[in-house]
């Protein structure tokens, strides 16, 4: 066995055991990297050189910044209104309350862009709603956590920015227009599945239908929705760039929050900076750790290898997109989204644009099956937030989730077979 494929197999082997062993990912990437350039007699000053460049970069910036929008918007009141305003939309219909609580989530998430920001936020209010209307508790927290994941495909997505500089630096702009489409569909199919469930366990309908308390609950949630509308059309109208309007987008939530809604004052403020803090030092350090790994793999130049090994297999491009697909829920099950992205992205993105699948559409395909991983075990991170915060089993809550996990295969199936649905606006607007 050559220098190089020793070293390949150090780095791969060592990183894998200690993900199975549960060691934290950002000890595993870097361990596992620290051993593969002791083996090859680098300068472990290399170490420090590729985390200082991981984290050195203009678009990055707009990460801590939209993580700060989302805990500020999250924490100022903004929740109970989305709710009000989405049970003004659906829950008139059978099920009501589960159509609510995923049509919630497609606002919120366009708030928060993250999954467990919105099962801790939203699920705390639903899911006790829900099970006192007479829906089961296992039901409740599936639908939860599962429209959950809406938030990682509607902008202003940060894992979107993390992909964006992972990919080459593609234009954020362009992933944004690109979330809303499919993020919409997965609604859909989800409200599809929870309509037929409801059908068939007979869960209640809500009040009727009402313009006028409509157009009211959409005056209230103005405030918040316009959050996203400053940052998409900034950014895509070219007046300013993403971590530019993630600042902008920071400054006007933290003015909502405190004097529209009246959801934080300022001690309040503090403590969401606190946990802004907490949450953005586990991304940064993922992020450094990951620039070491890339660094690995690229000099050991195992993306062109993993490349060659998958074409080898067969030159069917549709065969090769489920591969793809299937690469990245496996991953999924074992590891979390940002390390995903940060890892898989060089390696699987050549692939993927071999056979035709725009990068921005590979983007949003990553993102999903990312999403799907958050609700696997035995990493799941928001499986098990759902969990805690429905105080439901896990056991059962992955049981009730099984349909739904098949509305969003169809979902991700799509999207990987049928381009437009993820390019239509980008090409639309750009």
């Amino acid at each position: 066995m050559s220098q190089g494929s020793m070293a390949i197999m150090i780095l791969l082997v060592s990183f894998l055991v200690m993900i199975f062993l549960r060691f934290p990912i950002a000890y595993a990437v870097a361990l596992s990297s620290l051993f593969c350039l002791l083996y090859q007699g680098l300068p472990l000053t290399t170490i420090c050189q590729q985390m200082v460049k991981g984290i050195s970069s203009f678009s990055l910036m707009a990460v801590p910044f939209f993580i700060t929008m989302g805990v500020l918007m999250g924490s100022g009141g903004i929740s109970e209104k989305l709710i009000a305003l989405a049970n003004a939309c659906v829950g008139w219909m059978t099920g009501g309350m589960a159509m609510v609580n995923i049509v919630a989530s497609y606002f919120f998430g366009g708030i928060s862009g993250s999954a467990s920001a919105d099962t801790a936020s939203l699920g705390s209010i639903l899911i006790p709603m829900m099970v006192d209307q007479g829906y089961d508790d296992d039901f409740s927290t599936a639908v939860t956590i599962t429209s959950s994941c809406e938030g990682l495909l509607v902008p202003p997505s940060h894992n979107m920015v993390i992909y964006a500089m992972s990919a080459g630096g593609i234009s954020v702009g362009s992933l944004f227009l690109a979330g809303y489409l499919p993020g919409a569909l997965l609604a859909v199919s989800l409200m599809i599945g929870s309509y037929i469930i409801s059908k068939k366990r007979h869960y209640p309908k809500g009040d009727k239908f009402s313009l006028k308390n409509l157009g009211k609950q959409f005056l209230v949630s103005f405030w918040a929705l316009a959050a996203v509308i400053i940052v998409v059309v900034g950014v895509v109208g070219g007046w300013f760039t993403a971590t530019e309007s993630a600042a902008i987008a920071v400054i006007y939530s933290l003015i909502v929050s405190v004097f529209i809604y009246k959801g934080l004052d300022w001690k309040g403020v503090w403590k969401v900076l606190d946990q802004c803090v907490d949450t953005l030092s586990i991304v940064l350090i993922l992020i450094s750790t990951s620039s070491i790994f890339g660094y690995c793999l690229t000099t050991l130049h195992v993306p062109d290898l993993a490349a060659k090994a998958i074409i080898g297999l067969t030159d069917n491009p549709y065969i090769l997109a489920l591969l793809l697909n299937l690469i990245l829920l496996l991953l999924g099950c074992i590891m979390d989204m940002a390390p995903i992205i940060l890892i898989a992205t060089p390696i699987l993105l050549p692939i993927a644009t071999s056979i035709g699948i725009n990068p921005i559409q590979f983007g949003i395909m990553m993102i999903l099956n990312c999403g799907i991983g958050l609700l696997t075990p035995p990493v799941g991170a928001v499986l098990f937030i759902g969990s805690a915060v429905g105080k439901v089993k896990m056991e059962r809550v992955v049981k009730a989730t099984l349909p739904f996990y098949l509305c969003m295969i169809a979902v991700l199936l799509l999207l990987t077979f049928v381009p437009e649905i993820s390019m239509l606006l980008p090409n639309l607007f750009n």
